[in-house]
């Protein structure tokens, strides 16, 4: 079992306590949070030990995650990869991309591993269906939320949008070629909706929406593919594939057979893959562990995050 601490016992600070307490594959040291009112409170109501300082954390694990503000998140990391410790960070990874090429550097020269907490891609409605997309050309997303104060130290796109651009640049074997988005403040100090339009070398387009003061939540995306279109719904953890294919002499009889122009019928299959109900959280953190153990590449390495951010922070310039 690796040890573990945890920085930051905020709301998910402490989902991320909980969780290493309960895995196989960590052994939960103790947790470090500047806050002293909130940390004691914490440390007596779930019987966590308390560190006095992040050093003194450091110093007793081998693996630090990092669940504290975004303008935090460098100086964390930085100094836990100096004492040596791998690090998973939420995402955004860093504040600024150059902090987070920094980052990059350091974990490298250390020899430590590193990964970001972009947890979507642990989302059993995305995982039922990633190895069927393949080369979408056109891709639309929704990322929708009530108004809540936590997280409005970032605009939406750092805060929502960054989960779908960390998805799509994971599908999208080609570099970004332009961004055009837009984005307006309503209710914090930083923009709470905007709309970007990512276009890629290879042709393929993605419009992607994200709002932190909508009526309803919404968390879905649209993958559009030569003969297929995928659908994935993050928030109720539901997926479907549409494919088109040239009819057979003995057509599937729950599959829609449709006409196109030129005359040539095409049959349509519907499948609604099987979606495994599943921790997300505890699988990245699990995950991040087998990395550690096999010196593997993490799921969503320092290298994605980075990415992810470095897209992100596109869309933000042209606000």
């Amino acid at each position: 079992m690796l040890k573990a601490g945890v920085l930051g016992a905020g709301h998910l600070g402490k989902i991320h306590l909980r969780l290493l307490q309960q895995s196989e594959k960590y052994e939960l040291v103790g947790f470090y949070d500047p806050f002293t009112e909130n940390a004691q409170k914490v440390a007596k109501e779930f019987g966590y030990k308390l560190f006095d300082s992040m050093e003194s954390l450091m110093d007793a694990v081998e693996v630090v995650d990092i669940v504290t503000p975004t303008l935090s998140h460098f100086e964390c990391a930085k100094m836990a990869i100096e004492k040596g410790c791998h690090i998973f960070v939420e995402k955004p990874i860093t504040k600024t991309v150059l902090e987070a090429e920094a980052i990059k550097t350091l974990a490298s020269q250390n020899h430590v591993q590193g990964q970001v907490g972009h947890v979507e891609r642990f989302n059993p409605a995305f995982t039922a269906v990633s190895d069927k997309i393949n080369n979408p050309m056109f891709i639309e997303t929704h990322r929708l939320a009530e108004f809540n104060p936590r997280g409005t130290d970032v605009p939406v796109v750092l805060d929502l949008m960054i989960h779908d651009i960390d998805i799509i640049l994971s599908v999208v074997d080609s570099k970004v070629k332009n961004v055009h988005a837009s984005g307006i403040s309503v209710i914090s100090e930083t923009p709470d909706i905007a709309n970007a339009r990512i276009e890629f070398e290879n042709g393929c387009v993605a419009n992607l929406t994200a709002s932190r003061i909508s009526m309803k939540n919404m968390r879905k995306s649209r993958f559009f593919q030569k003969d297929a279109y995928i659908s994935v719904d993050f928030l109720e953890k539901v997926s479907e594939v549409v494919r088109m294919k040239d009819v057979p002499e003995n057509p599937d009889e729950f599959a829609m057979i449709l006409q196109n122009a030129e005359g040539v019928k095409k049959q349509i299959y519907f499948d609604n893959p099987d979606v495994e109900p599943n921790n997300a959280i505890l699988d990245e953190l699990e995950s991040f562990a087998d990395a550690i153990e096999n010196g593997t590449k993490p799921v969503v390495s320092l290298h994605a995050g980075t990415e992810a951010l470095r897209i992100a922070q596109m869309v933000i310039d042209c606000f």
